[in-house]
């Protein structure tokens, strides 16, 4: 087996996955430890500004939590040993839903939280990711 199998993903293909999706997690620190909590989300990529926009419950882990987080998608394959991953560090903040007719252009389209959630927005400040690739083999002997 030759061949680098763990390598990172180039930028524009990190944001075209974070375009694709619409679940992932959000990384908090909630009273001193880490939480990670499944979300659902919508992806804006503005010039010079990417955001991953969420709706979450009112005074819920996600609204108490610091500024500071990370969010990851992901998807993979168990049976190839292959898959990829998409981490955004950023900043939380909240988000007036009715500016710039945001909530109309930008819903996160929430399966639990209804119109009444809060509205929340992770500024990225860093998008990184990495794929694990199925093996390259070299053969001793041609196939043909």
């Amino acid at each position: 087996m030759t061949g680098e199998r763990l390598g990172d993903l180039p930028f524009d293909d990190c944001l075209a996955l974070l375009r694709l999706r619409r679940v992932g997690r959000v990384a908090l620190v909630i009273d001193d430890y880490p939480l990670v909590v499944p979300v659902n989300y919508r992806f804006v990529d503005l010039p010079g500004r990417h955001w991953i926009v969420i709706r979450t419950r009112p005074g819920g882990a996600i609204e108490r939590a610091g500024m500071h987080c990370a969010f990851e998608i992901d998807d993979i394959d168990e049976e190839h040993r292959t898959g990829w991953s998409v981490v955004v560090r950023g900043t939380l903040h909240h988000l007036d839903r009715d500016a710039a007719d945001f909530a109309t252009r930008f819903d996160p389209d929430s399966w639990v939280v209804g119109e009444e959630g809060t509205w929340m927005v992770i500024e990225a400040f860093h998008i990184s990711g990495r794929a694990v690739r199925e093996p390259n083999h070299d053969w001793a002997l041609d196939p043909s």
